[in-house]
């Protein structure tokens, strides 16, 4: 098996630089990268059209590509969807998915447009992961059952959610107890984790994972990075699907369950937590072992249930004075960025390496077509720059 713990740098490719008239953007102009950044703006086809003075059909055509917009039409797009015009130009890689491509958890508490953000965010981690591994040898993909994996054992998973798992800390050389650092564990393996900016969608669609790109991504959301164990539990919980659901289609009831399950398993083996879980609702063992195990009370409440060491009622008992100590210390969870080992690093240090053989942020954004703020939200690097504030008189 080859090593897929470190990077390694490679020959540098160019930068696309350049610029384009309005007219070539225009003959060259891809429909899906509209729908990309119109769908990142979070803008429906009418609101688009609204703002540059044409009917929500034309939008509509422009998307599959039955007419091209105007060469005068160029500057309003890119300006009004925040992206240069170069943007919209083909012939640069694109990942292309739609939400039946990828294991959303809140179907029902997600709306469409939400969804498709977050889709469209999934393809930019896509073509900056490209980006950078013309550049660096990132991690080779060892991950049984996905199809593009660049380590073959031999090892196939079961198709048992609880057998998958343990067969999986096997095959990881995981042990069987506790997982520190799961997503850079998870990334050391060849898993692509990226986290969306924390705005308003975000709090809604809950993390969220697709095997149909050439490598496996998983997206974090912010929502649950308030606390580590929620945080740890999803990228457990993900890593489920990408394991066992990636040659089915998503949005079953019965995957996200089963997805549960891979992830109870995983993070805590059912032979190694039995003999240290109590025979009763003692919350203050179980805050112990929350902190050993890297898993929620709350969590280890429901594993309790059901591996037999509490009734129901008991547990529904336990469940209600939890509640009522989320927030006293000890049962207050501290949130993932605290820790750095829970936090996606590959893409970051993949820069960092590729910057020290000379590429820039401002090139690479040139390069994607992207404004500077996206390469830096994928990065996640902070715009330095102070913030001026107008206060009206």
């Amino acid at each position: 098996m080859r090593k897929h713990e470190q990077l390694r740098l490679i020959t540098p490719g160019a930068a696309a630089g350049g610029t384009a008239t309005p007219g070539a953007i225009a003959d060259g102009f891809d429909p899906g990268r509209l729908t990309q950044a119109r769908q990142l703006a979070a803008m429906t086809k009418r609101a688009l059209a609204d703002r540059i003075g044409v009917t929500p059909a034309a939008i509509g055509q422009y998307e599959l590509g039955l007419t091209k917009p105007r060469p005068e039409l160029i500057g309003p797009l890119a300006e009004v969807l925040g992206v240069p015009p170069q943007f919209f130009l083909g012939g640069r890689p694109h990942a292309r998915l739609d939400a039946s491509m990828a294991h959303f958890r809140s179907l029902r508490a997600t709306r469409a447009y939400q969804r498709a953000k977050a889709i469209s965010f999934t393809e930019l981690a896509w073509e900056l992961t490209y980006a950078l591994e013309k550049r660096v040898q990132l991690p080779w993909i060892d991950l049984p059952g996905f199809a593009g994996g660049e380590v073959h054992s031999g090892t196939e998973l079961p198709r048992d959610p609880a057998a998958a798992a343990q067969a999986l800390r096997v095959h990881w050389d995981l042990g069987t107890g506790p997982i520190s650092h799961l997503v850079r564990r998870m990334e050391a393996h060849g898993i692509v984790a990226v986290t969306p900016p924390a705005d308003e969608d975000a709090t809604t669609v809950d993390a969220f994972s697709t095997s149909r790109l050439p490598r496996p991504i998983a997206v974090l959301t912010p929502n649950r990075a308030d606390n580590v164990y929620r945080h740890r539990f999803s990228a457990a919980h993900e890593l489920g699907h990408l394991v066992l659901h990636g040659d089915t289609a998503p949005g079953d009831v019965q995957q996200e369950r089963e997805a549960d399950t891979f992830a109870a398993e995983f993070l805590t083996p059912r032979n190694s937590i039995l003999p240290a879980l109590p025979g009763r609702a003692d919350l203050g063992k179980l805050v112990e072992l929350q902190r050993e195990w890297g898993v929620s009370v709350k969590s280890l409440l429901y594993r309790c249930r059901e591996l037999g060491l509490l009734s129901d009622s008991a547990s529904s008992r336990a469940h209600q004075r939890l509640h009522l100590l989320a927030d006293q210390p000890g049962f207050r969870a501290d949130p993932a960025s605290a820790y750095p080992g829970e936090q996606p690093a590959m893409l970051s240090r993949a820069f960092d390496l590729a910057s020290d053989n000379g590429l820039t942020m401002q090139a690479l954004a040139e390069e994607l077509a992207w404004p500077l703020p996206w390469v830096r939200m994928l990065l996640g690097v902070a715009d330095q720059r102070p913030v001026l504030k107008l206060v009206r008189g």
